[in-house]
């Protein structure tokens, strides 16, 4: 049966020829769309690890949930013993203390509400390979009193390195705070809203305004950004019972999460008129066949083939044509996201970011195999439906076709 499939599909050529084609290009164009999303999942992924979030964060429990609001509530006192715990750990490239509040930035003209994060410089230039310069420097350890603004802050008040300015913050204690500052530089990053509320101070600095030595999080960098839900397990049982909770970076990131949610929902989309687009092609293309060859049919049901065997040798026509053109499609698809990504794609700023960055075509093992699935389940599929009427079709009537 195969060898005859196989002839069959040799002597149509052009028939078979323009089969190959649309199963070719649609199993490409699942093969760069979803490289192509996955790309978009990833360098996403990697902007909000490395300009916010880092890969994990641990912090006392609620503080998550409720610690925006009085992240005083919530302080690791002990931080050193818990960063050392999660530095020991496999995979784990640095761990910094951050202090969370709320204050008031005053520039001798105006206030403007911020959220503030006291930091470690040293380790958060490390990790912030994502937060983008737009002026002057970032903090470093040196800066006792130095501070680094978001864009927007620093729009907002027409601030400019050098410039100084006055942080007032409550005290966890009770009372008002302020310090003297220098702009040493701005920064940008993927998120709009971050960038417009959010300035860095140097943990001492942050301390000594809010009159305590505990901090709200820690945060952990890893070598590899798969080895997140290994880590976060490890870190978690390193952890148990200390009354702190551990969150991974997916669960930080509200955005990312629902940016993931649109594009799977949209690309869903995407494989369904593609795999409709495969399926009508095919339907065509096999269906004409077919009934131009319905006398030969009905010589090799005359001869003792029975309405099975014909059926049977139409669908294995149709699965060769889909394993043939599937595998001509992924390699398409691999070759082109190869050529594609060495240009590069550039993009414009997301929505709500100011920041464009250059898109590629990821070669994903699974996509692949998805691809070239369903470009063979979409080629079989089709086949049923000519075969079906062939059915109903009678010996006679199948003959007088010869005639």
């Amino acid at each position: 049966m195969l060898k005859l499939a196989l002839r069959n599909l040799l002597r149509q050529r052009t028939r078979t020829a323009l089969t190959l084609a649309a199963i070719v290009f649609g199993v490409a164009g699942l093969v760069l769309s979803g490289g192509f999303v996955r790309d978009i999942f990833v360098q996403l992924g990697e902007a909000v690890i490395h300009s916010q979030s880092g890969h994990l964060q641990v912090a006392r429990e609620g503080f998550f949930t409720h610690g925006s609001r009085k992240p005083e509530d919530y302080l690791i006192e002990n931080g050193g013993a818990i960063a050392a715990k999660a530095q020991a750990l496999p995979g784990v490239e640095r761990v910094m203390a951050r202090v969370l509040f709320s204050g008031l930035i005053n520039n001798g003209r105006a206030d403007l509400a911020i959220a503030v994060q006291g930091v470690e410089p040293g380790k958060e230039a490390a990790l912030g390979s994502h937060l983008m310069l737009s002026s002057g420097r970032r903090l470093t350890d040196d800066d006792a009193y130095g501070i680094l603004l978001g864009q927007g802050v620093a729009q907002a008040l027409q601030l400019a390195v050098g410039d100084r300015v006055v942080l007032v913050a409550n005290m966890h204690g009770g009372g008002l705070n302020t310090l003297d500052l220098e702009v040493v530089g701005t920064f940008q990053t993927f998120s709009r809203d971050f960038d417009a509320r959010t300035a860095q101070i140097s943990l001492p600095a942050a301390r000594e305004l809010l009159d305590s030595r505990g901090v709200n999080t820690l945060v952990v960098e890893l070598a590899s950004t798969p080895d997140t839900d290994r880590a976060a397990g490890q870190l978690r049982a390193a952890l148990a019972g200390s009354g702190l909770e551990v969150r991974a970076w997916p669960d930080l990131n509200d955005f990312y999460a629902k940016t993931v949610t649109l594009y799977e929902t949209q690309f869903g989309g995407l494989r369904l008129i593609i795999l409709a687009m495969v399926l009508l092609s095919v339907v065509n293309s096999v269906n004409m066949g077919a009934f131009e060859r319905l006398g030969e049919f009905g010589t090799m049901m005359a001869l003792g083939n029975r309405h099975a065997d014909v059926v049977r040798l139409i669908v294995t026509e149709s699965a060769l044509l889909g394993v043939v053109g599937s595998v001509l499609g992924v390699l398409l698809g691999v070759l082109l996201a190869l050529l594609i990504s060495a240009v590069g794609i550039p993009m414009p700023p997301p929505p709500n970011a100011n920041v464009g960055y250059v898109a590629s075509i990821r070669v994903v093992p699974w996509e692949l195999a998805l691809a070239f699935g369903i470009g063979v389940a979409a080629t079989v599929a089709a086949s049923f439906v000519p075969a079906r009427r062939l059915l109903k079709v009678p010996v006679v009537d199948a003959l007088r076709q010869n005639v």
